[in-house]
């Protein structure tokens, strides 16, 4: 089409001299595409198409200029007032549909190209939203998209009463969401089509969608307004109705082995289940502070010591830090709680649940993603200890090391320390164990190389405040994280049951916070000034009183996991930022 002009629709219509040229009635990819009336008149002269691969600057391309869109608008509200005039309400009330365009396409796909079905038998209604217009003459074709897919409009002046036809030239934009109903046509060129018998706007669209070639491209804008994204990039509707099959299937696998889905508070009095920084509210009638949950773990939990044996819940949570590819204030999980198993049984759920879910939306257990990284998701999957991946890859054997925290701090970085960036050797001096040292020399140099499923066992009981200590090895804890991709997407535990161990625990995990949050405020600069160095541990802890009195009354011997619905959908979707797979993330205020 390099070349081609765009023959812009008003009262009058251009006629192109090479009607068969421009009239091919193939696929929905070499359709023309006409700009609207409105755009036509905001601008005056003559463009050409641009090439497909032609790469435009983000200036011109990807967002209408703001006295463009402003004059399209103000166009639109005077069609407004003209369908008005002539008695047509242009914000409709209902439209009786027979089909969907898949269902179409599939009804029809043996339909011969040339052939016509005109009996009634083949009378159909479908409506969607206008994505493509051209026009020749006494003749009209529109691209219609509706949830399932695109079909084409066939619009012939004899075939359409009264005025309906000149209605469609002057009055219809893209964007406008139409019902239509007519019979069925493959053209000669073998795009199905409905040839219409007559049409209503349903809705009229007052903004101009973005450009058919270039599409919605500024990242921004597209996580700022998902509503024009999905009409732009139609793709991206695909990852939300996966991210709704993949939730269906979540529910199907876990129900299915007897767990019950249950609600517990979003509101709490203490924020409790993670160490993280909550975000606060106010009630007004308690008149007192209230905490968005940041896990869903301790009313769980109560759940089990009220009688229920298996307990989950798919839920939001909330967590008052940064943002990355990775991370969002509110994402999704599924925790789940079963009595009398430990944390091998929920092992063998986390690799259900993920490989039911690939089955699902894939057809498959191997993943293509982000391009070159193959992920075999075949059971079983590697189950290795974090001192033995910690070893593997640095030649650090933490099991040979004295107590002596500084005499291990000064082997880690002998061993690693070689260009070792000035932020991750200031997070190995600042560890106040051997776990936290541990674990911190895992998270970074471990966690991004364990590409292909791998169950990371037996974390060090500084770091894992709500698990029962490890049957066999002292210090350490019956705990394990699932990574994919170098990213963790479930986290569980054999759950520690011991009241007067959890409290313990709870309240050596506040002194330590305590601290770090006093050092945070005590740091001054050389003015005598108080500058704070850690705004994310400037947040109160407090102990949940209420659960610890939960745990005296008994809680079986259970396991318990959370894995993370967010990250699980990015796998699945190849998807590279966790914002892909949220359909309203949180972003900064716009500039």
């Amino acid at each position: 089409m390099e070349g081609l002009k765009v023959w812009r629709l008003s009262s009058s219509i251009a006629r192109p001299s090479n009607l068969r040229q421009l009239f091919g009635l193939g696929t929905s990819s070499g359709l023309v595409r006409c700009l609207d009336n409105g755009a036509a008149a905001a601008n005056a002269t003559n463009t050409r198409f641009p090439s497909r691969n032609r790469r435009a600057s983000t200036s011109t391309s990807t967002s209408t200029n703001t006295s463009d869109r402003e004059a399209v608008r103000a166009i639109r509200l005077k069609k407004v007032e003209q369908l008005r005039s002539k008695g047509t309400e242009p914000y409709g009330y209902k439209w009786d549909r027979s089909h969907s365009a898949k269902e179409l396409q599939e009804i029809y796909k043996d339909l011969n190209n040339g052939e016509e079905l005109d009996s009634e038998s083949h009378h159909v209604s479908i409506a969607g939203r206008i994505v493509a217009r051209r026009a020749f003459g006494k003749l009209a074709f529109l691209t219609l998209r509706d949830d399932s897919g695109t079909i084409q409009l066939y619009c012939e002046k004899e075939r359409l009463l009264n005025d309906q036809f000149e209605q469609l030239k002057t009055l219809v934009d893209i964007g406008d969401i139409l019902g239509a109903s007519g019979s069925i046509k493959r053209t000669e060129k073998g795009e199905l089509s409905v040839k219409v018998d007559s049409f209503s706007i349903l809705t009229k669209s007052l903004l101009p969608l973005p450009d058919k070639f270039h599409g919605l491209t500024d990242i921004d804008k597209r996580y700022r307004q998902r509503y024009v994204d999905m009409i732009a990039n139609p793709e991206v509707a695909d990852i939300f109705r996966k991210r709704a099959k993949i939730m269906r299937e979540i529910r199907k696998t876990v129900e299915s082995r007897g767990f019950v889905e249950v609600e517990t508070p979003v509101l709490q009095g203490a924020a409790g289940g993670a160490e993280a920084r909550p975000f606060v509210t106010y009630h007004n009638s308690l008149g007192r502070d209230l905490y968005l949950r940041i896990a869903t773990e301790l009313h769980l939990k109560r759940m089990l010591v009220g009688g229920f044996e298996k307990v989950y819940e798919i839920g939001r949570i909330f967590r008052n830090e940064g943002i990355s590819t990775r991370h969002n204030p509110e994402f999704t999980t599924i925790e789940m709680y079963e009595a009398y198993s430990d944390y091998q049984s929920m092992m063998d759920m986390a690799e259900e649940i993920v490989t039911q879910c690939a089955l699902e939306v894939n057809g498959k257990l191997t993943i293509d993603y982000q391009v070159g990284t193959e992920i075999q998701l075949q059971r079983p999957w590697r189950r290795e200890t974090m001192h033995n991946l910690v070893k593997e890859v640095t030649g650090v054997d933490f099991t040979e090391l004295e107590d002596d925290l500084k005499v291990a701090k000064d082997v880690v970085l002998k061993a690693v320390g070689l260009g070792l960036d000035s932020k991750d050797k200031s997070s190995i001096e600042a560890c106040p164990s051997l776990g936290h040292l541990l674990n911190e020399v895992f998270e970074i140099f471990v966690e991004p190389k364990l590409l292909q499923p791998t169950f990371v066992l037996d974390y060090p009981i500084e770091i894992s405040p709500l698990a029962k200590p490890h049957r066999r090895h002292a210090g350490l804890t019956e705990r394990f994280e699932l990574f994919i991709c170098g990213r963790e997407l479930a986290n569980a535990f054999s759950e520690l049951t011991d009241p007067l161990d959890q409290r313990a625990r709870l309240e050596q995990q506040v002194r330590q916070h305590n601290k770090k949050r006093a050092e945070a405020v005590s740091v001054t600069d050389g003015t005598g000034e108080q500058k704070n160095i850690d705004e994310d541990s400037m947040y109160e802890v407090t102990l949940d009183d209420d659960f610890l009195t939960a745990l005296e009354y008994g809680m079986p011997p259970a396991s318990g996991m959370g894995l993370g619905i967010d990250r699980l959908v990015m796998l699945l979707t190849d998807s590279a930022s966790i914002r892909d797979v949220i359909a309203f993330p949180v972003l900064k205020i716009s500039q």
